[in-house]
Parts: structure tokens; sequence; C-alpha cells
């Protein structure tokens, strides 16, 4: 296949890039024949290799026709990039994450904030969904109508490349959203699949009874059981006009795209093909998990639906080598590291994926001050490939669903079910003595399932330190907002820090004046930012002020440390006390750093020789000064944290 097809493409590649970069995005195209003959194949070819090779050369050549549109300062950025293909991995890297509207307004104003940023060491900046969306109700953002304009309210697309070319002026990468398992149904591939066009046949599914969405349905957990139940909505224009149920995972104004068509993948690829040449460094691929259906599952994390991320992957990076995938995938682990590539033979699909446990697990240990369930979690998650990270973070613009194994928890000595719960009563406030005030999310009366909405501050207890005017209790509640993003900022990956966190901004009920925004209570921790509380960021006796220089230091440090490299290995290690989570990052260039969380409100011995590694690692930093030594233990004070490196 591709030795007839060799001589042809490198003559139009030749013509359309010039002779030096035609022979770059053909070696590219060599080094990814697997990854992307095989997709084809298995998904496609129905073993007639005439289909697959005509599939494949419309694939390539929608790629080289990216390649050639591409301009030149992202090209130099791509080779670049080629030449340190770990380059996301890196120390430095540090993220940021905001919703524009919330962080500035409109994309033309954040050129000005990007000092703002720098302050904190940001290298990654995420842009919560910003294409344009379908009016009305649109999941936050997530039905996209146009992936190729941005939404007005915004800006403009040509706003989005100044920020892009303004972000990598300053070392800087652009990370924004893209919704692969489904359109708005304003989409034009919808429109133009319901007038029957036959270029947009079978773009989504649509059955014209409940036979098929009831035999599916059985066996499919529901994402919104309250407001969207099932996975199917009657539309009447479907099936001719007749009417039909189309596939509607997430919400009836947003349509399941149909992957077992192998055009949509091929169109899918020219619009992220498209929007990498207006700037983008990383995709976060939405909705991931749900791309590929089959009965009598839960349709997700199916094989296939790794096969097109593989596909889309490999093929992006003919055209565009410098970008990378992240996986937007809260699975359970056993289904998450699969998302970078880790299955039987390594296969490139993302370099990126949200640690999902980690942010699960630190959570409920702060609510327990015990951290035996953590380090029994994340001490048997799959090692992942070493030209992948995890992104880690500590909070996002999401509720938080409590990923607790009941294997996991029957390890510890705990019932699955119960600790869910308790989780649940704990942040939301209605456990006794909690601190925390957050709100359930999707409560479901019938089976006990929920989930937490609340911004960080207030789950750690800022708010209610704030209103009953407690001093010391707000002290501990900044240690504990500390002492989380100790662990993510050094765990291993790209942490991420959600915007307002830096300052401890609460929880913001001026969502609930808005008709479109009030059913949704995740938008009390998606508050607008606070430039004016942001004005007290460096006085350290404001509580701005003392939340900002921590996180800023954690940071400098950070970037301090090779050892923090993202392709490090991460291991949880067993420091003799359950109340302190102690894990180490090796890599074979860059050297051995431990760190240590308490997660009691008290004091805490721990195994001194584990974490000096008797003696060979040096303090870094910690929350209350230098650690003290009593012989053979280390003691860290409540609600504590400490790193060791090797000098």
């Amino acid at each position: 296949m591709w030795a007839a097809l060799a001589p042809r493409l490198a003559a139009d590649a030749t013509a359309a890039l010039g002779h030096a970069e035609a022979d770059a995005f053909l070696a590219r195209v060599e080094v990814a024949l697997d990854d992307v003959h095989g997709p084809l194949a298995l998904l496609y070819g129905g073993g007639d290799e005439a289909v697959v090779a005509e599939l494949f050369e419309r694939a390539v050549r929608i790629a080289l026709a990216a390649a050639a549109e591409r301009p030149d300062e992202l090209r130099r950025l791509d080779r670049r990039r080629e030449i340190d293909p770990g380059w996301f991995q890196r120390p430095s890297m540090q993220g940021y994450v905001c919703y524009v509207d919330r962080f500035c307004g409109t994309l033309d104003a954040l050129p000005e904030r990007l000092d703002y940023l720098a302050e904190l060491g940001t290298t990654y900046l995420h842009l919560m969904p910003l294409l344009h969306p379908r009016p009305g109700e649109n999941d936050g953002g997530y039905a996209v109508m146009d992936y190729r304009s941005v939404d007005p309210r915004l800006g403009t697309m040509t706003d989005l490349e100044d920020v892009a070319g303004a972000l990598h002026g300053r070392g800087m990468s652009l990370c924004i959203d893209l919704v692969l398992n489904h359109t708005a149904r304003e989409h034009p591939w919808a429109q133009a699949w319901l007038a029957g066009d036959p270029a947009f046949a079978d773009f989504y599914t649509a059955f014209p009874d409940r036979q098929m969405p009831d035999a599916y349905d059985a066996t499919i957990p529901e994402v919104f059981p309250d407001r969207a139940p099932g996975s199917f909505s009657w539309v009447p224009e479907a099936c001719g006009g007749a009417g039909g149920w189309v596939w509607t995972t997430f919400w009836p104004y947003q349509w399941d795209l149909d992957y077992t068509n192998p055009a949509v993948p091929l169109a899918m690829l020219g619009e992220i093909t498209w929007l990498a040449n207006r700037g983008v460094d990383v995709f976060r691929m939405d909705a991931v998990p749900f791309m590929w259906k089959r009965l009598g599952t839960a349709c997700q994390n199916q094989p296939e639906g790794h096969s097109v991320l593989q596909l889309l992957h490999a093929l992006t990076r003919l055209a565009a080598p410098g970008v990378v995938f992240k996986a937007e995938a809260i699975v359970s682990p056993e289904d998450l590291v699969p998302y970078l590539g880790a299955h039987e033979r390594y296969r490139p699909e993302c370099e990126l994926a949200y640690n999902n446990q980690l942010m699960v697990m630190l959570w409920s240990s702060l609510a327990t001050g015990d951290a035996r369930l953590a380090a029994q979690s994340l001490g048997r998650m799959q090692p992942i490939p070493p030209s992948t990270s995890w992104v880690t973070y500590v909070r996002g613009h999401d509720d938080i669903g409590w990923a607790v194994s009941d294997t996991d928890a029957a390890v510890v000595g705990a019932d699955g079910f119960a600790h869910r719960r308790f989780l649940n009563d704990f942040f939301s406030g209605r456990f006794p003595g909690s601190f925390a005030r957050g709100a359930l999310f999707q409560e479901n009366e019938a089976t006990g399932d929920a989930r937490i909405s609340g911004s960080a501050a207030s789950l750690c207890g800022i708010e209610d330190a704030l209103q009953r005017g407690d001093d010391d209790a707000l002290a501990r509640a900044v240690r504990r907002l500390v002492l989380l993003h100790s662990v993510a900022y050094a765990f291993g990956g790209i942490p991420l820090l959600y915007m307002g966190d830096e300052l401890g901004l609460r929880n913001d009920t001026g969502y609930l004046t808005d008709p479109a925004r009030a059913p949704d209570n995740r938008w009390m921790h998606r508050p607008p930012m606070d430039w004016a509380a942001a004005e007290h960021r460096h006085d350290p006796a404001a509580l701005e002020g003392q939340v900002f220089g921590w996180l800023r230091r954690l940071g400098e440090v950070r970037r301090s440390l090779p050892a923090l490299h993202g392709g490090a290995e991460t291991g949880v290690l067993d420091v003799g006390n359950p109340h302190v989570l102690a894990w180490r990052r090796r890599h074979p260039r860059t050297g051995t750093f431990v760190g240590l969380a308490n997660f009691s409100g008290a004091a805490q011995l721990v195994d001194a020789d584990t974490v000096t590694g008797f003696g060979t690692f040096e303090p870094v930093l910690a929350g209350d000064g230098r650690p003290e030594f009593r012989a053979d233990k280390l003691l860290l004070p409540g609600l504590g944290f400490a790193w060791f490196a090797e000098p």
C-alpha cells in the first residue's frame, strides 16, 4: 500500500511544502504507518485492503493539506518539539485553567493578564470551552455548533490566534477543549444529516422505535439522571422525517457522532488540524470514553474508541507534530491508563490524562485525616508510558465524583458505598463537625449516589472560618488548601491550578440570578475572577497573599527539581504512619524526590530513613520550616508537608 502511494505523495508533498518540509512530512508518515494503517484496517477495513488503502490516502492527504497551510512560526515550534518530544514533561510546565469570560471578559483582554499568570509560573493555559456553542442551554459550552469559530460573546477566531501568539511569545502553551463525542444539534453536520445529505449519512445514530434504545439503556449508566434520563432523545425530523430516537448520551441537544462511519474521524481530523494551525498546542479531548458503542456494555472505554484516538493522534501529528492530546476520561484507574497508550503493546493515543484518582484521594484523605485509602488506591495504579504524563489537580471546573473502589476500600477495612456517602455528607456540610461548605450535585435519592460542587477554598473550610470570624480555623483551612496543592504540584506530571484557587476564592451564589445557570450548582465553584482581591496577593497578612505566596513558592521550588520531570516514575512509600501520604519520584537521569503530606490535624512521626534515603536526601521545601528529627523519626506538623530531594 505505502509503496504504491509513496511516489505520488512525495511529488505532491514537495509541490505543497518544498523539499525540506516534504522530507520531514514523509518521514513522519513512515514513522506513523502502523498507527494509521492499523486502526483503519481494524475499524473500517472489513478485510478489504483496497478499502483501507483508499481511506489511508484520504486521511494522509487531509494531513498534508493542513501541513501546507501551517504558519511558519508554528512550523518552527514543531521543529523544536520534535527535537525535544518531552517538552511538556519539564518541571517548568505548570498549568492554569479558566473561563475567558470569568477571567477577563473577552479574548482580546487576555494578553494584558499574562503578567499575572507569569507571577504564578504559568507555562500552560487551558481556556475552558470557547468554541461557538448553540444558543441557549449548551452544557457550559460543550454543545458546539461550529468548531471553526469562537463564541461571539468572547471574541473572534482572530482574537484566539492573537492570544496563542502572545502565549508563545512568553514560552506558554495554549490548551482548548475539543468535544469529540458529540456536536450540538445545530451543527452543520447534524443539519445536513437531518436533511438527508448523502455526504453526511450515518454521521449520527437514530432508531425508529424504542426496541434498540431500550436494549442499550439497560446497561448504560445515566450521566444526568434527574434532568436527562436515558441515552436517547426523540427527534421528529429524524429517520427521513418520520421521527426517531437519536443517540444523546448527555443532553437532548448534544447528538453523539457515529464513529463506525470512517467519514466521521476524517471530518474531525479536519477540524483538529484547522484549529492546530490557529496556534492551539494541546487539545483536551472531551468525553472520549463514550466515542464507541457496544450493545450489552456501559458503552464506555471500548477498545475501538482507543483505536479512533490512536488514529486521530497519528494523523494530527503528521500535520502538526508539536501538538499533544489530553484525555478527558474520568473513569476508573484500570480504564484510565490505556488512554495514555498503556495496552499490552504501547499504542500512542494521548500524551496527557487527568489523574482523577489522585484528586479524589486528596479530598478523601482530608475528610478522614487518614491516608491509607489514598496509599492503597494510588499504589496499585498501573505505571504509565514514560513518554506520557499525568495532569494533576486539586479542583477543576466540574463536580467531584467519588471514584472510590469497593476493592480498595475493603483492603483498608472500609465499605465503599458507606465511604462515598460519608464524603458527600462531609463536603456538603451535613456531617457533624464538617468544615466544608459544598453542595450535592445530581443527587439520586433512589441509589444514594451524588457528587459534590464547591470551590477548593470553601471545601477546605475557608468560607466557614470567615463566616464565623475564627482566625484559628482560617489558618487551618489555609493549611489544608496548601497541603492539597503540595501534593498536586509534586506527585508527577503537569500541575493545574484552577482560576481563583490561588487567591482562596470562595463559593459564588451569583449564578442563581442567571436563569441559564441557576439549575446547575457547579457554577458556584466557577466564580468571576476577583481582581480587587488579587490586588492583595503580595500582602502576607491578607488571605489572598498567604495563599498566593504559598502557591507561587510551590511552583518556584518545583521548577528547580529535575526529579519532577514528567517522565519519572511515582511510587507510594510506607513511612509507618496511616495519617501521612508519602511518595517517591525516581528518574534515571535526574535523581530522586520524596514528598510527605500529613492529613491529620496533629503532628505525626514518620520513618526518617525511608524519607531521607538514609540521609542522602535534603529537605527543599516544607510548610513549617526545616523538619525536626527525633532519633530515627521525622516530625511532620499537623496539616504539614515536606519535600526532599537528592542534592
